[in-house]
């Protein structure tokens, strides 16, 4: 079976996650913010990944609609901060796209801008082809909306679409609709998957 597209996530296989749970404990302890900012959070987590909210109309809602010691601005930078390139998956991926004869894309759940940090700092740009994020899609994995419109987007069937991710929960819909998949658990265990797919 011939592989012509690999779809990456971007948090947790990438990079570590930009606003996950581990990053917003970190938030709570460093700005000392009420027990109810999760409870926040998740109430506006959906229309903000799903680009319906700004980054500044979540943390207006989430954070600021009460006076606080610090900035929007100072909250911004440590939000950003927390995201970390995965250097050995990203020289990975570089491989994949050095060959020239497979596309590569991502397809991740993700506010626009982090999204755009992150693409930015991590230095994604010259790798992938398209980012199929959910901020600009309208909708987030583990929907089964959110991989049919990437393939209709790409133009390119599921069976011929590796799509790599770090929850299987994801995955899941993938395969149900054709993809291929891979597990991640790290750099090397995809590198030795690409290796056998005949993809670097």
């Amino acid at each position: 079976m011939s592989i012509t597209h690999v779809f990456f996530d971007i948090g947790g296989v990438l990079g570590t996650n930009g606003w996950d749970s581990e990053q917003r404990l970190r938030a709570i302890d460093r700005f000392a913010l009420d027990p109810e900012f999760e409870c926040r959070h998740e109430e506006l987590a959906g229309d903000w990944e799903n680009g319906r909210l700004t980054l500044a109309e979540y943390l207006e809602s989430a954070v600021f609609f009460t006076p606080r010691p610090f900035t929007p601005g100072e909250f911004t930078a440590f939000m950003f901060a927390q995201s970390e390139p995965y250097a050995d998956t990203i020289a990975v991926a570089r491989r994949v796209a050095a060959r020239g004869d497979t596309v590569l894309m991502t397809l991740n759940n993700e506010s626009e801008e982090l999204n755009l940090h992150r693409i930015r700092t991590f230095g994604l740009r010259d790798i992938f082809s398209a980012f199929f994020s959910s901020c600009w899609l309208g909708v987030r994995k583990p929907s089964r909306t959110i991989f049919e419109r990437a393939l209709n987007i790409a133009q390119v069937a599921a069976d011929d679409v590796l799509f790599v991710d770090d929850r299987e929960q994801n995955l899941v819909p993938a395969r149900a609709l054709g993809f291929n998949t891979h597990h991640y658990t790290g750099a090397t265990l995809l590198e030795r998957e690409l290796s056998e797919r005949k993809l670097i």
